[in-house]
């Protein structure tokens, strides 16, 4: 079956408008809660781009009993649409965070390789099965991880809900990138693909891997704050 293509302008036209989009967005949310910080509106944000990008993931699937089919091949018109609205927002997010000073080495290097990997997928026009596939992964535990930052800038710490968000995110982070996205890597590396493709997977994966050991830290903390203390003898 032949695959509609998409013309390169009609790809830099939607990026353009992506990004100009999520920055109206932003300062929107600035207007509307001016007393809450930078942090909080660049994380609703946020938020709004990781439900977006899970949902035109999911409309992007042609067949859901082979959602991983075909591999290496071109790319479709709304896969490629969904990777342009999260490389829109990943340009924002990266210029976001370097004006509020908040530039740390595993958040830059996840905006590079996710820009340098999602610029080759639109470029090669091919791939979006396993790239679209990627941003599912991805992007599926985000609602959590800023929801958490969020309750926080409410004031509403050290409680059960804040533990349950935090559970909540860690599963679904861990199952989504260390179950579902090494077996995604495998088949993205052994595929006819790019080798720059091959190249960006492996490091997002890095990345994922990296952000585990942390998230793994963060509840064995928080965890360990729920113990109760322990009696002392005579009490």
């Amino acid at each position: 079956m032949e695959v509609e293509v998409v013309e390169g302008t009609t790809m830099v036209g939607w990026v353009v408008s992506g990004v100009a989009f999520w920055w109206t967005a932003f300062l929107l949310a600035r207007g509307a809660f001016p007393k809450r910080s930078y942090d909080f509106c660049n994380r609703a944000v946020s938020a709004a781009h990781a439900a977006a990008a899970v949902s035109l993931a999911c409309l992007s699937v042609a067949d859901w009993s082979r959602p991983l089919s075909p591999l290496a091949a071109a790319s479709s018109p709304p896969q490629m649409k969904a990777l342009a609205v999260t490389l829109s927002y990943m340009v924002y997010d990266a210029a976001c965070c370097y004006l509020n000073d908040d530039v740390r080495v595993d958040n830059t290097v996840h905006h590079l390789v996710s820009i340098v990997g999602i610029a080759a997928g639109l470029a090669y026009r091919r791939c979006g099965t396993e790239m679209v596939a990627s941003l599912f992964v991805t992007e599926i535990s985000s609602p959590l991880l800023h929801l958490r930052e969020i309750l926080k800038e409410f004031g509403i710490k050290d409680t059960d809900l804040n533990l349950l968000v935090d559970i909540l995110f860690a599963v679904i982070f861990s199952v989504a990138r260390m179950g579902f996205g090494p077996y995604l890597t495998y088949v993205t590396v052994t595929a006819d693909n790019p080798i720059l493709i091959k190249a960006m997977a492996t490091g997002l994966q890095l990345v994922s891997a990296y952000w585990f050991m942390r998230i793994l830290r963060m509840v064995r903390h928080k965890l360990g704050k729920k113990r109760p203390a322990p009696k002392v003898a005579g009490d």
